[in-house]
């Protein structure tokens, strides 16, 4: 029956960090999970991690071929997509700032962490619309927020600032569809990107992102959070 069957949730890159974290917390509250990376057998190996059913698959966010193949694989195995979290992003500006980035790094950059993310929506909105909970979420950063940006953080601080933006213009596109849509901050956490001497764990950062996926009130709609609560764009 259609009530009695497994939500389902689509993490872009879903195979380390805060990513994975996700995915483990959406599969511990019994969600069917896909991990999407660049490499397949990156995404293979996390799903060996997760003791749940798992569909791992091979996804560029930056490449609309990538994207549109894996909408065409995943509509022959699911009728609905319940959550979308567009993680997947990069930080490429070491040794740079705002005076010396070239514009080849912004436009990947912004591809990827800002660009990527509405495409999966576009993409993904077929099946999203067939959920009757539908819910995008969008992992960005406290680099995002205008009082934050910092020159020395180039790229991903305007990559992210684009994605908070895009999300405020997803959730009123979505509204009449009633998809959800916001945005969230991790904080500073121990992962590749952040580094070892980041203060939180990768759950510590999924927390909210999988709490906007699951149990947070629907009207929370169109902002951008921090530990569960809605701050200033």
């Amino acid at each position: 029956m259609e009530s009695t069957q497994k939500k389902r949730a689509l993490i872009t890159g879903g195979n380390r960090g805060i990513g994975l974290a996700i995915a483990q917390g959406l599969a511990a509250k019994g969600y069917e999970v896909i991990i999407t990376s660049r490499s397949l057998d990156n995404a293979q190996q996390a799903a060996a991690k997760l003791q749940s059913k798992v569909i791992p698959i091979e996804l560029d966010v930056t490449d609309d071929r990538s994207i549109n193949q894996v909408v065409e694989t995943l509509r022959q195995q699911i009728d609905q997509l319940d959550v979308l979290i567009n993680n997947a992003g990069i930080y490429p500006d070491d040794g740079i700032n705002i005076l010396t980035i070239s514009r080849e790094l912004l436009d990947s950059t912004m591809n990827a962490n800002a660009f990527g993310p509405i495409r999966m929506v576009q993409a993904f909105l077929p099946l999203l619309a067939k959920s009757p909970d539908a819910r995008v979420i969008n992992v960005s950063s406290g680099y995002g927020a205008l009082e934050d940006l910092s020159a020395d953080v180039p790229s991903y601080c305007l990559s992210k600032l684009a994605l908070n933006g895009a999300t405020i213009m997803l959730a009123q596109a979505l509204h009449s569809k009633g998809i959800v849509v916001n945005s969230v901050c991790p904080g500073w956490v121990r992962t590749d990107m952040g580094g070892a001497s980041a203060p939180r764990s990768p759950e510590q950062g999924a927390d909210t992102a999988i709490w906007l996926a699951t149990d947070a009130p629907r009207n929370i709609n169109g902002k951008f959070l921090r530990d569960r609560q809605v701050v200033s764009f």
